[in-house]
């Protein structure tokens, strides 16, 4: 089927996006047990999904204005729901869940209108803030069921990581409330999958 035909959802990247959020609930139950191999396994799988999707969207030209929707809502979503269980499990703090979930909010209520209609796209630093997320909740889990001595280094990462969170979330809360009321018709910011 050529991609003129195929529906705007219907792409590879797009389903790799929705195996992430299904993973989502086994990552949480295993990770909610405390983490052994085959919680941190999982979670390397989940979080690799984030990668692979945009690797595959590039390579198929496979972009899609779903797949700029969806991707960023099951990385917010993931993120939230891991850090929550690593908090319950006592290996987080609850200042962390709290400053990630406040950001998170933040970012929904003033700029996700702007970013719907491609007004701001995602920065440089929204991608590294993420991967550093998702290396510092896998490094926590690996730390717990492999090594406890490296939590405390870990914790320091995550940290950094939820400090990065902030910046990031209020450069997206300033772009939007800078970026012009309407993109002109067919132009926008490129996709940032």
């Amino acid at each position: 089927m050529s991609s003129a035909r195929r529906p705007d959802w219907a792409t590879l990247p797009n389903a790799v996006t929705l195996v992430r959020l299904v993973l989502l609930v086994p990552v949480c139950v295993l990770l909610a047990g405390g983490p052994d191999t085959v919680a941190v396994v999982l979670l390397l799988l989940w979080a690799s999904t984030d990668w692979v999707d945009g690797v595959l969207a590039r390579a198929l030209n496979q972009t899609s204005r779903t797949g700029e929707i969806i991707d960023p809502i099951a990385d917010r979503l993931g993120l939230a729901a891991i850090v929550l269980t690593l908090t319950l499990t006592g290996l987080l703090p609850w200042l962390a869940l709290v400053v990630i979930v406040l950001s998170d909010v933040a970012v929904a209520l003033l700029a996700s209108r702007a970013a719907l209609g491609r007004r701001i796209s995602v920065s440089a630093l929204g991608k590294v803030r993420t991967f550093v997320l998702m290396a510092a909740v896998l490094l926590l889990a690996a730390a717990a069921a492999w090594v406890p001595g490296l939590l405390p280094a870990v914790q320091a990462l995550l940290w950094a990581g939820v400090a990065m969170h902030v910046v990031a979330s209020a450069d997206y809360v300033l772009r939007a409330r800078r970026a012009p009321r309407a993109a002109p018709a067919g132009e926008g910011p490129p996709s940032p999958r």
